[in-house]
């Protein structure tokens, strides 16, 4: 099933070379962040002018590649104070950063 809704998702914060493939990435993943590509985990990647996405995950049976490249406009990445090499997102932010939306002026409300 093609889907991306539920899971965990990881954006890596350097800046990736979209000519990596499905192996390429697997091993940005494995040796640079230390996980298991096939968690299931949503892994994220942006390249370096902030106009291509791509998105990794396991599904049973192989690895699902998404890619999106932008006809105009840049990808915005959240805001972190956390350092280092990936910061987990949520199914929202992911979506709104997907669509185009600004997560800088976004506020999340508490939900109990």
């Amino acid at each position: 099933m093609l889907s991306v809704s539920s899971a965990s998702y990881y954006l890596f914060r350097e800046p990736t070379d979209m000519r990596k493939s499905f192996d390429g990435l697997c091993g940005l993943i494995d040796g640079r962040l230390g996980q298991d590509p096939r968690s299931g985990d949503v892994f994220i990647f942006i390249n370096k002018r902030r106009t291509l996405a791509k998105l990794l995950r396991w599904e049973p049976g192989g690895f699902v590649l998404f890619y999106k490249r932008l006809e105009s406009g840049t990808f915005e990445l959240p805001y972190s104070k956390i350092s280092g090499l990936a910061q987990s997102l949520e199914y929202g932010e992911l979506t709104m950063m997907i669509d185009g939306f600004s997560l800088k002026y976004a506020k999340k409300r508490r939900r109990f």
